[in-house]
């Protein structure tokens, strides 16, 4: 039995040891972009690999704060005669080497603990590395070591190769290091102690407070891990064999605060790294960054920064000056919506199965009446699509109907049905780099629906598509905007509103297509516009329209509600006063049914969880945030890039199609089939 749990300890050891390999893959991909200067990484790595923007954005974000914290530590203890960074589980961290090309290693000594193995094979390329063995002109390779554990020892870096779990044994390994307990020392650990044991990583929380009594420690790990997100984040790392122990007792910053200050730490502060990234990060720093790559991917973004915080801890007034704190005025003030207690039911779409024809983000979708909804193009784990696909509900419950390439290639388009008319296909993107102008018309008679109850075969002839010759001045191609139809002048026209281009991140213009004519007209609009965003919704109402939330130009999400309002010779701005005011959101989904309107899901980065279903009556202006409870949903129930359509006359139930993402490394989620949500009881 001792043997088989010797066996499952070491295979666990070797999978986290392994998170370290690629983990610095990852950076040395950032750095290769241009994301943060470091030279000495790529010693680490064999060769080179270019990662995704996202991953290369999330690994910039962890170099940043760490960066920040050290920089912060090494500023306050400027007059000290002698300050130490310990680097707990260091792996092939590369801070030595950068601090001292950076003449900052002053007075400075580092470091480095991790497993004996880690630390023999960096030691290794250290050796066969003349950039690395420049840095460290007094140590020399060949000569033996004296003292057991210690792989590299220099006058100002020493790697020492003994497991932080055992207290005793890193203690004697310092100590014959030539640690100085009092001097002032910065203690790191990045997405170390959750791999231990919760017992054993509060021990080293504490071991260092009772050690150290001019400290600072440093630790970016994981938090949130019941949501969606969080679930799936959980089970990347279950199947690494590397679980996250600490997550489950310390969930939230909160609970990483109170876990830190009951263990000796005198202060303490907690940002998750959207915090940190929209108000510590400058926004000279963000527009370079963010201009690096083509990228959009803001939902999966904001949902890794989520779920990852930067936490500073002291003990003795001078490190205290180091922690990092939130802004007072913050760009993401933490919100807590005070939900109604009666959770809204979600159930999975009766007979509906599984499929590559279910999933997708980036859909565009309309009604076409109430057992009928009309999807095209988005991207499923095919890559992207350029279909379209009918739901149809009969007698057997509802059926997917692949009505072939009918669009081309388009995400984050719209679709907006038109009565008597046909359905409007409007911009669009195949990539970051290619928004789509077109304007395409999809007609077919419903009189005639595909049998549902045969099988799931091409109907590609009920399904007809021409481009449309618009005249006018034609807005710039876009996607992430809406498209709501309105009457003006006893005539449809499409009100196109914001989005983004390839070249511009948010847009905050309108314009108005004549459907009969189709012609871009010059419609007068007064009052003072909404500001410009993406990802945000817009209903028709009470022959305008009413726009909720998005993505604004700054990076964080908007909470307003602005109604567009019939006026004698067009349109008119209002805003709506909305009391309480909903929690900021985007890519949610909206509809308005009597003289409510009803978001759903959509991603927030100031409040707990993950929106459910807010109700904001357009009369007084008051407001409800329900929960959702997706107790019937087998999966992870991602409600971002998704589509929702109503299912009967009243529009009181829903359907949910497509949604999920690229959950940052941990690999792509998308819900497998349609959810219905009913929203009678919220009504």
């Amino acid at each position: 039995m001792q043997a088989c749990n010797r066996k499952k300890k070491q295979g666990k050891d070797t999978a986290v040891q392994g998170t370290n390999d690629s983990s610095v893959v990852s950076k040395v991909s950032a750095a290769a972009q241009g994301y943060f200067r470091d030279d000495f990484l790529k010693s680490f790595v064999c060769k080179v690999s270019r990662r995704a923007p996202l991953i290369n954005r999330g690994y910039y974000v962890r170099w940043c704060a760490v960066d920040h914290c050290v920089k912060r530590f090494l500023r306050v203890t400027e007059g000290c005669p002698r300050r130490q960074v310990l680097s707990l589980g260091a792996g092939f961290d590369s801070l030595y080497f950068r601090l001292q090309a950076e003449g900052a290693v002053e007075r400075v000594v580092v470091y480095e603990v991790d497993f004996p193995d880690v630390a023999r094979r960096k030691a290794a390329l250290i050796k066969g590395s003349n950039h690395l063995k420049d840095a460290l002109k007094d140590w020399s390779p060949d000569s033996p070591s004296p003292n057991g554990p210690v792989c590299v020892s220099s006058a100002r870096y020493s790697l020492l190769g003994v497991d932080v779990r055992e207290e005793r044994g890193v203690e004697e390994a310092l100590s014959r290091a030539g640690v100085q307990w009092g001097a002032p020392t910065l203690l790191l650990s990045e997405v170390v102690l959750t791999y231990m044991d919760t017992q054993r990583s509060d021990a080293v929380i504490g071991w260092a407070a009772r050690l150290f009594p001019q400290s600072l420690f440093v630790m970016y790990e994981q938090i949130r891990p019941g949501d969606p997100f969080g679930r799936v984040m959980q089970e990347h790392f279950l199947k690494l064999n590397s679980a996250l122990h600490a997550i489950g007792h310390y969930p939230d910053t909160a609970a990483q605060r109170r876990r830190f200050l009951d263990r000796g730490w005198e202060r303490c502060a907690c940002l998750d790294m959207n915090q940190f990234y929209l108000d510590l990060v400058s926004e000279e720093e963000r527009h370079r960054v963010e201009n690096l790559e083509p990228f959009d991917e803001f939902e999966e973004w904001h949902q890794k920064c989520s779920h990852y915080f930067i936490l500073t801890a002291s003990r003795g007034p001078l490190t205290s000056q180091a922690l990092v704190s939130p802004l007072s005025e913050s760009a993401v003030p933490c919100v807590s919506p005070a939900l109604n207690p009666r959770a809204l039911p979600v159930t999975p779409l009766s007979a509906a199965p599984e499929g590559p024809g279910w999933e997708g983000l980036g859909m565009g979708s309309a009604a076409l009446g109430p057992g009928a909804v009309l999807l095209s193009g988005g991207a499923g784990r095919g890559g992207r699509g350029d279909g379209a696909r009918l739901l149809i509900r009969g007698p057997r419950g509802w059926r997917c109907v692949c009505l072939g390439p009918q669009t081309g290639v388009r995400m984050y388009h719209t679709l907006t049905a038109i009565p008597d008319w046909g359905v409007v296909v409007f911009g669009g993107r195949t990539s970051p780099l290619h928004p789509i102008g077109s304007v395409l018309r999809m007609t077919y008679d419903l009189s005639s629906l595909p049998d549902p109850s045969g099988p799931d075969g091409p109907a590609r002839d009920w399904l007809s598509v021409e481009e449309l010759a618009c005249t006018g001045n034609a807005p710039l191609p876009r996607w992430r905007h809406t498209a709501t139809l309105l009457r003006y002048r006893g005539q449809n026209f499409l009100f196109v509103f914001g989005g983004r281009t390839e070249a511009e991140p948010v847009l905050g213009d309108a314009h108005f297509l004549c459907v009969e004519d189709q012609h871009w007209t010059e419609v007068p609009v007064d009052g003072e516009p909404p500001g410009a965003r993406h990802s945000h919704s817009a209903c028709g109402y009470g022959g305008g329209a009413v726009i909720f939330g998005g993505l604004g130009g700054g990076g964080a999400a908007l909470g307003d509600a602005v109604v567009l309002r019939p006026a004698e010779t067009g349109f008119c701005w209002a805003r709506l006063r909305v009391h309480p005011a909903p929690a900021p959101r985007y890519s949610h989904s909206a509809h308005v049914i009597g003289h409510k309107l009803v978001l759903v899901g959509g991603v927030w980065l100031q409040a707990e969880g993950v929106p459910g279903v807010a109700v904001i009556d357009l009369t007084t202006g008051g407001s409800v945030e329900y929960s959702l409870d997706t107790s019937g949903v087998p999966w992870p129930l991602m409600l971002h890039s998704f589509r929702s359509e109503p299912l009967d006359e009243e529009g009181a139930v829903i359907a949910v199609t497509g949604g999920g993402g690229n959950c940052f490394s941990f690999g792509t989620h998308l819900n497998p089939r349609p959810v219905t949500l009913d929203l009678r009881p919220a009504l």
